[in-house]
């Protein structure tokens, strides 16, 4: 009981803020970078399987650098993003497949959100409370430097500054989402629970509440999926809120 509840916590914070982050991501077109990211994990999640670490733990350096990579190549070369993205990912997976174990790729690729302990569940509630109020901060200046940012310049908003902190905050919500849901589906957590709320929210506190709560409520299902029929909760996580969108495509505003 200790360990669901446990896993409850965990399972529902990185719910909620990946939910609330992805508001942000999904205003930039942006969702998508979480996917590729997340299979930039998987060499830190081999590395975290093979000597017994937290797969959060392994997963952190290694997006960080891929993230870290990808802006420093955006400002040199001005390619797009989901470009340079790209590039990036494909070499994380090539080096992960090296090495990962074929019997531990299970737990690599969908995560395993039912076996966090005390510390993962501390370290995941500081860094979501971290990142809620860090993307909180940030949130109307990255939407004014989406839609201008010459317009930005002119209010002498840092661009380079805040796009980094953006960017961290995706790198440490991947990080601790392949905990619950592997190297594979990190994009859906952030995409889907934006997607249904934009479909019912008519403003934008509507809008990132609603994301928040979609997040949560689909990790606390999928989580008590698992408790309660043996099915992988990380996949029951991402079937919860795509089921979610689709009611909310019949009510769309």
């Amino acid at each position: 009981m200790n360990q669901f509840i446990l896993s409850l916590i965990t399972g529902i914070l990185i719910g909620a803020v990946s939910g609330y982050l992805g508001t942000l991501m999904l205003s930039k077109r942006m969702t998508l970078v979480a996917g590729p990211l997340g299979h930039l994990t998987l060499p830190g999640i081999a590395l975290a399987l093979i000597y017994g670490f937290d797969v959060s733990l392994g997963a952190f350096p290694f997006v960080i650098l891929g993230i870290v990579l990808i802006w420093i190549f955006e400002i040199w070369t001005k390619l797009p993003m989901e470009a340079l993205t790209a590039i990036v990912f494909s070499l994380g997976v090539a080096i992960a497949f090296l090495f990962l174990p074929i019997e531990q790729a299970k737990t690599a690729l969908i995560g395993d959100i039912t076996k966090v302990g005390v510390y993962e569940t501390i370290t995941t509630v500081t860094l979501c409370s971290l990142i809620f109020f860090v993307i909180k901060k940030i949130y109307a200046k990255m939407i004014l430097i989406n839609i201008s940012e010459d317009l930005a310049k002119t209010s002498e908003i840092d661009i380079k500054k805040y796009n980094i902190l953006y960017l961290l905050a995706i790198a440490i919500i991947v990080a601790l989402g392949v905990k619950m849901v592997g190297g594979l589906l990190t994009a859906a957590l952030v995409a889907i629970p934006a997607s249904a709320s934009r479909n019912l929210s008519k403003n934008l506190f509507q809008y990132t509440s609603l994301a928040t709560f979609f997040g949560a409520i689909s990790s606390f299902l999928g989580i008590l999926i698992f408790k309660f029929t043996a099915l992988p909760a990380g996949p029951s996580i991402i079937i919860i809120s795509s089921l979610i969108f689709l009611v909310s495509i019949i009510f769309k505003r």
